[in-house]
């Protein structure tokens, strides 16, 4: 447990680390809270829980030791890192033509509907029946966890998809480091699968983790909600 907690801090240090020594080096070290802002927000959403708390109970079901499990997570996470990224140059690409102050808009009527939905408990995650039967079927190896982190990646981002759109239209408009940005963020936005993965010490304690997560959906949205309006207020200001 103390070499897993280690392994963990030492990626917390870096994700946390690297995005804000990189910030100041090019000088946008006014952007870090809103950087760390989106991110989090981005992260600590239900659905990666709800997605999360699947593929948990789908390799307790195969019955994996403990490290094939880290190998396979890793894979896993890998997968989510990579595609989710994919779909951020994507994003970028096509909030790249719009204005930054449509950035503001896009924050502020985001954060409503996830106030909403928090506060009405509908549930925002796609396919999950589909990705539920996946995660069950797919092998307990690391092709099987890469391939169903590339398919969970396109069942995150329609829930996770506020934060996401309103960092890529702000970032699309810095060029080259519009990229690095957006590597950053996606360190912070797969650090509570990491720390799901390495700090519970056991896959029935991730899996309960996991499930208090997604139990605490409505009180996560609406605090997003409020992070997101924020955003929005700070973008027009």
């Amino acid at each position: 447990m103390k070499s897993e907690l280690k392994y963990l801090l030492l990626i917390i240090i870096i994700s946390f680390g690297l995005s804000s020594i990189t910030l100041s080096l090019i000088n946008l070290t006014n952007f870090i809270p809103q950087f760390f802002t989106l991110a989090i927000v981005d992260s600590v959403n239900p659905c990666t829980f709800v997605v999360y708390t699947i593929f948990l109970i789908a390799l307790s079901v195969k019955g994996l030791p403990k490290r094939a499990l880290y190998v396979v997570g890793l894979a896993f996470i890998l997968a989510v890192y990579v595609s989710y990224y994919t779909l951020g140059v994507g994003l970028m690409i096509i909030t790249g033509k719009i204005p930054v102050s449509w950035a503001g808009y896009l924050a502020i009527t985001f954060g409503i509907y996830e106030i909403v939905t928090g506060a009405l408990e509908k549930p925002r995650t796609v396919g999950k029946g589909k990705l539920r039967k996946l995660a069950f079927s797919t092998e307990a190896t690391i092709v099987g966890g890469l391939i169903l982190g590339f398919a969970v990646s396109t069942t995150l981002l329609p829930c996770s998809m506020g934060p996401y759109v309103v960092y890529a239209t702000i970032v699309s408009k810095m060029r080259a480091l519009a990229y690095l940005l957006l590597a950053l963020y996606n360190l912070i936005f797969v650090l509570p699968l990491f720390i799901i993965l390495f700090a519970m010490g056991s896959l029935s304690e991730s899996k309960k983790f996991s499930r208090a997560m997604v139990k605490h959906s409505r009180e996560l949205s609406i605090i997003a909600g409020i992070l997101l309006i924020g955003i929005g207020v700070w973008v027009l200001r």
